[in-house]
């Protein structure tokens, strides 16, 4: 697993499990450093008068907080959760389902190929200092394939098998967004002009997405756009729709394209 420091910093959100309810505070131990204690006091559970602690947190509930102080001697954290907005504690929750996630895979792909504690601690290592967290790692491999990881010089089986593993286990999602083109050319050969320009704009690679043209009727073409995410997904699409002007206008054709909704 992804080894986590002694202490969290201040400022740092961490998951905590609660171990005791007094009428002063909330005692509780914290889930991503091997059980520190850590303190909630009432005047941090929240932003109005709290006449009952056991209606905000109940004994053994794990709960998001942010880090208000920290003792190293003592090794004791002092703890807000009236300081922890819906965004951070949402985001803080994603974060530890994916590391469970990534963990979870790595445990697979270490069984599967029988390595030692010691080899699979040093692979994990390298993947976290190249892509700053297992989950981050595990779902590039799942969008590049091995060539996400030719920097890093791991043995061939285990890249491949990591592979397989990831692609299979984390799907990358995509948005698509589409229009339609109207295209038209006087030449001889303009069916074949404007047919061999599409074919270049779908093999295009901008952001890693992908381009479909599909002919409706004359002179109409739908053209759609799937990407990661819809800043890509934008681009990609402002790109091809440039390129297919650049290339008909050049040949004294037309193109005019409108965004589909």
């Amino acid at each position: 697993m992804e080894t986590a420091p002694n202490l969290p910093e201040e400022g740092e959100l961490v998951l905590v499990t609660v171990r005791n309810i007094t009428s002063h505070g909330v005692y509780v131990s914290l889930d991503e450093y091997g059980g520190v204690n850590g303190f909630l006091h009432i005047s941090e559970i929240s932003t109005g008068w709290v006449r009952k602690i056991d209606r905000y947190v109940r004994q053994g509930q794990k709960i998001v907080l942010k880090v208000i102080r920290v003792s190293k001697t003592r090794k004791e954290v002092d703890l807000s959760l009236r300081q922890v907005t819906g965004e951070e504690r949402r985001e803080k929750l994603i974060e530890l389902k994916r590391a469970e996630k990534a963990n979870s895979i790595m445990e697979l792909l270490e069984s599967k190929l029988t390595l030692s504690s010691d080899a699979g601690k040093k692979y994990r290592e390298l993947l976290v200092e190249e892509f700053g967290s297992l989950y981050d790692a595990v779902e590039e491999v799942s969008r590049k394939g091995v060539r996400a990881l030719q920097k890093l010089n791991l043995p061939e089986d285990y890249a491949l098998n990591l592979e397989a593993i990831a692609k299979e286990k984390i799907v990358i999602t995509k948005v698509g967004i589409y229009g339609m083109m109207e295209i038209k050319s006087h030449l001889s050969d303009g069916a074949e002009v404007i047919r061999s320009t599409l074919l270049d704009v779908e093999n295009l690679k901008s952001g890693g997405a992908e381009i479909n043209i599909r002919y409706i009727g004359s002179p109409k073409y739908r053209i759609e756009v799937k990407a990661e995410n819809y800043k890509i997904a934008e681009k990609a699409l402002d790109t091809a729709i440039q390129r297919v002007k650049e290339s008909i206008e050049k040949k004294g054709g037309s193109v005019f394209f409108k965004r589909g909704r």
